[in-house]
């Protein structure tokens, strides 16, 4: 059996309904379930799994701004690092979803990332990912799929629906601090708050403005999700607004300047 047979294409469309099209834009976020088959997932995870524990053993930072390690383990681009997880991230079922979602012709690839929760894992505190990304646009959009089944004790998300109307809602990075301004922020503007517990293959997709949290793992396994981030085609750079901003610029388009489209050899044309 060829590896092509083993490693399923994702390719095969997922029927979205209108309603669901229209409550994403509405709440800034939509739960869907059977995103990926059980048959799917179990073929990608041992890959998955595999370039998580080569990249922990390095302890490299892929040249990112290093926030996030006391919340997960990440891993970025693993497109790039393994060859059939390419076929997972440039799966057409997924970009095609996002791209009905948001009402745009065609996604690019901002990047993705493997986000791993030990067990005894933290709150990732509040925070809005668009923060961090110096693309002139609002349609942006990230899939959270976890490859385990996720209840709420291992770390599932929360998200603030309608959060994303208002663009960037507190100017600071992930952070305690932070975390307790959106803590205000949502009750003073009476955000309603969501959370599922999803199975593996499941999803959740949220605009880049939707602020969004994850709870603590308390439980005795490690929380395993892959989430890919894609935007307009057509999309172009703005002037990178914080160290973060131009972190990710130098990154995510290498050797791009601001105006110009965001079309580096990183960020590939996934859909149509």
């Amino acid at each position: 059996m060829s590896e092509s047979t083993m490693i399923p294409s994702l390719d095969t469309p997922y029927s979205l309904t209108r309603d669901e099209i229209l409550r994403y834009r509405k709440d800034g976020h939509i739960f869907l379930r059977g995103v990926a088959s059980a048959d799917e997932i179990a073929a990608y995870r041992p890959v998955v799994e595999e370039v998580a524990r080569e990249w922990a053993r390095k302890r490299e930072s892929q040249g990112r701004i290093e926030e996030y390690g006391t919340f997960f383990q990440q891993v970025t681009n693993v497109w790039r690092l393994n060859d059939r997880l390419r076929r997972f991230v440039f799966g057409k079922r997924f970009a095609r979803i996002a791209a009905e979602l948001m009402g745009v012709k065609g996604v690019r690839l901002y990047h993705d990332q493997a986000l791993f929760k030990p067990p005894g894992g933290k709150a990732t505190p509040w925070h809005q990912d668009q923060f961090y990304w110096p693309l002139d646009t609002r349609h942006t959009i990230t899939m959270w799929m976890p490859l385990v089944d996720v209840p709420e004790t291992m770390g599932t998300m929360r998200l603030a629906s309608g959060s994303h109307i208002e663009g960037a809602l507190v100017n600071l990075s992930i952070s305690d601090k932070a975390h307790g301004l959106f803590d205000e922020l949502i009750a003073a503007r009476h955000f309603p708050i969501v959370s599922h517990a999803l199975r593996a293959g499941d999803a959740t997709f949220h605009a880049g403005w939707t602020v969004h949290s994850t709870y603590a793992n308390s439980s005795n396994d490690v929380r395993e999700v892959m989430t890919v981030i894609y935007y307009e085609d057509g999309t172009r750079l703005r002037q990178p607004e914080s160290e973060f901003q131009k972190a990710d610029m130098e990154v995510f388009h290498p050797g791009q300047k601001p105006g110009e489209l965001a079309a580096s050899t990183l960020n590939p044309l996934l859909y149509p």
